[in-house]
């Protein structure tokens, strides 16, 4: 079966198909956990560096404000110039100068510069403004001087300093470079642990249904390859179990479809025979209208109806399970008179407590096509006198009654039984082949065709109520097909 499913596509079933690792879902779940890791370490990298720039020159301020308590609680003209110029290198900077109640005093100078190219104040500087100068100094910096001021402590004095801008970059590219290094660390490592854990928790699984629906694709009529679902409480269980009902359901439609290929193999072996015989028969009841006698006379057109539709029938059972019905072609009919005919072929003299009662209007008349509004309701009521059959209670009452209405333009047809009603398995199956037949041994073929050709009149076949002694179904047939 398998294998002319691939044949009818042109394409061989693959049992092994595999992903390359490069399109994989663990590649691109381990490059996108790095690289949002890296993300995040840049949104705190940026502010970081910033804040390491500021801490920099807040120290470097630190140090000239200590430098110029000492000087200024000395006697600083007194100290020598080698010893001044020392104490500057030792704080890394050019000039220290102090503003007290608006009087500025440089306490020590070398080096002066021709001009400073920025001024600090690191009492007023925003973040935003942080960072710019940060990035300033890393990618344009290295040859500038700044001037830094701020108050330190609780002095209210406010100190100033001239600083080459170099030892800051300095300072940043090698705080940035360990920053960056260090987070690359931990993206590995985070990336690490996060694609160990989702791989275990889901692409593992995903990749198990993966292989198992590809399997099952190859043979699906093998039970083995129906999925093994883990007691898992989260969405991957819950599609693992999805998944492993839908192959069971899709392994047993397979089993009834080959069933139904079996069948019409079986009927396409026998089709010839049976089709010799049926016109040989069809002739000898040809003879049979010479005979004088009444009741042949009228028995014999019968006859002849019911051996055209056997031939016909013996022809269309091949065509169930292998191509859809043929399209009806619609008249209008007398139902009553259609009704009868149905009557005719029934196996009423099984049972002589069986009553069948036509209460269809003579004057209904209704828009389908005559040959298989008689199969459907031919089928309907040979299950209803079946049913019926079986109870030997000579009180219980055993009537078949067709009925029929009409609502704006929708006929109703009404088949009633009073048998025993309908089993809940035949009723939770009613109309799937092979397992909505209510007597043991039987096909459930009957309603599933009567259902497919009252769809093709864009109607709809239903049970309305089957229960002890009333059994109803319903037939509703627009007078026109419904578009769409």
């Amino acid at each position: 079966m398998a294998d002319k499913m691939a044949g009818d596509t042109g394409e061989k079933p693959r049992e092994t198909d595999t992903v390359p690792l490069t399109r994989g879902l663990s590649t691109k779940l381990l490059v996108l956990t790095i690289l949002f890791v890296m993300i995040a370490e840049v949104l705190i990298f940026i502010p970081s560096v910033a804040n390491f720039g500021m801490q920099w020159m807040m120290q470097r301020l630190e140090n000239a404000a200590s430098v110029s308590i000492i000087l200024m609680e000395g006697e600083d003209e007194k100290l020598a110039p080698p010893i001044r110029d020392e104490l500057l290198m030792a704080t890394g900077v050019k000039a220290i100068a102090v503003r007290d109640a608006d009087v500025s005093r440089i306490l020590v100078v070398t080096d002066m510069p021709p001009m400073v190219d920025e001024h600090i104040d690191l009492d007023a500087i925003t973040p935003t403004a942080a960072i710019a100068q940060t990035f300033s100094t890393l990618f344009f910096g290295g040859d500038r001087v700044f001037r830094i001021y701020g108050t330190v402590g609780d002095t209210g004095k406010i100190f100033e300093i001239l600083i080459p801008d170099a030892g800051l970059r300095d300072a940043m590219l090698t705080y940035a470079r360990n920053v960056a290094f260090l987070s690359l660390i931990i993206s590995l490592f985070t990336a690490t642990l996060v694609f160990y854990a989702i791989n275990r928790i889901m692409i593992r699984p995903i990749r198990a249904m993966t292989q198992s629906m590809l399997s099952f694709a190859a043979t699906p009529d093998d039970p083995r390859r129906v999925i093994s679902p883990e007691e898992r409480g989260d969405e991957i269980g819950v599609a693992e179990r999805e998944l492993a009902r839908m192959q069971s359901a899709l392994q047993k439609t397979l089993g009834e479809q080959k069933r139904l290929a079996d069948l019409g193999l079986a009927v396409s072996k026998i089709n010839h025979d049976m089709r010799n015989m049926l016109a040989s028969a069809h002739l000898m009841s040809d003879r049979l209208s010479t005979v004088d006698d009444p009741a042949v006379k009228m028995l014999t057109p019968r006859l002849l109806r019911t051996l055209d539709r056997a031939v016909i029938y013996t022809e269309g059972v091949l065509n169930y399970g292998r191509t859809q019905e043929a399209p009806p072609t619609r008249r209008r009919l007398r139902l009553h008179a259609l009704v009868d005919e149905v009557q005719s072929v029934l196996p009423l003299e099984t049972d002589d407590r069986i009553e069948f009662v036509n209460a269809v209007p003579e004057d209904f008349e209704i828009n389908a096509d005559s040959e298989h509004l008689f199969r459907v309701l031919a089928n309907l009521c040979r299950n209803a006198i079946q049913a019926m059959a079986g109870d030997s209670e000579p009180s219980v009452i055993k009537r078949l009654t067709v009925a029929a209405d009409r609502k704006d333009h929708t006929a109703r047809i009404y088949v009633t039984d009073t048998g025993p009603g309908l089993p809940q398995k035949a009723r939770e199956n009613l109309f799937a082949p092979f397992r909505g037949s209510a007597k043991s041994g039987g096909t459930g073929l009957g309603l599933a065709i009567a259902q497919e050709l009252v769809r093709a009149h864009g109607g709809a076949l239903e049970l309305v109520e089957s229960t002890g002694g009333h059994t109803v179904f319903a037939i509703s047939i627009p007078d026109q097909p419904r578009l769409g």
